[in-house]
């Protein structure tokens, strides 16, 4: 299922295109006697909040940030319209005190 193997010596990556199972292929190359980890970076556009600590990193390549959890959440998410609604900003919250 391998389209296409691409090599960056640069930033030590190695981009698998194709159906394959990701743990196979990071099973593989570690049987090489070399150390593999799967990408931790995405393109920033991707995610909502890319300066927030756990997202920003200095070693990552221009253009990336980590891949983690975002700290806010999105402003569809449930529990952010339950808190919204609660709000002192909100004029059409509860009024009840």
């Amino acid at each position: 299922g391998v389209r296409s193997v691409e090599v960056t010596r640069k930033q030590h990556r190695v981009v698998v295109i194709g159906q394959v199972d990701p743990n196979k292929v990071l099973k593989r190359v570690k049987s090489t006697g070399k150390r593999a980890e799967f990408w931790p970076y995405v393109p920033y556009n991707l995610v909502t909040y890319p300066y927030v600590t756990q997202a920003y990193d200095k070693r990552a390549p221009a253009g990336y940030v980590r891949n983690a959890i975002q700290a806010i959440p999105t402003p569809h998410h449930p529990d952010e319209r339950i808190t919204s609604l609660f709000s002192d900003d909100n004029p059409h919250s509860c009024s009840i005190m």
